[in-house]
């Protein structure tokens, strides 16, 4: 199992073309470096694709997500470039259910 303590959403699109190198080098350009046990979470410009980076500490992984139907509920710019998210957030985000209702403790806060 691969250990995660930190996962972080960037705002702007990604290309979903981008391989390991481009996916790593816009974490560093976003997020400024990319830290061990980490994972970077990007979306395309439609929001039916992530790819989702993560540094073990020994290397990195790229995996891909596609909804065959409907859309991710991805933060806007809004809230700067990245956001940090809890993994019940997480959880909700890849099965394309509007995480940003949900609290640090699985509470919903925003209806």
């Amino acid at each position: 199992m691969i250990r995660i303590d930190e996962i972080w959403l960037a705002t702007q699109p990604l290309d979903m073309r981008a391989g390991p190198d481009t996916a790593l080098a816009r974490v560093v350009k976003v997020f400024g470096m990319a830290r061990p046990h980490c994972a970077y979470l990007f979306a395309n410009r439609r929001g039916n694709r992530m790819k989702v980076l993560v540094h073990d500490g020994l290397g990195t992984w790229l995996c891909a997500r596609r909804l065959n139907q409907g859309k991710f509920h991805w933060a806007d710019n809004r809230h700067g470039d990245c956001v940090e998210l809890c993994p019940e957030q997480v959880m909700a985000l890849v099965q394309g259910l509007p995480w940003q209702r949900l609290g640090t403790d699985g509470v919903i806060s925003v209806v």
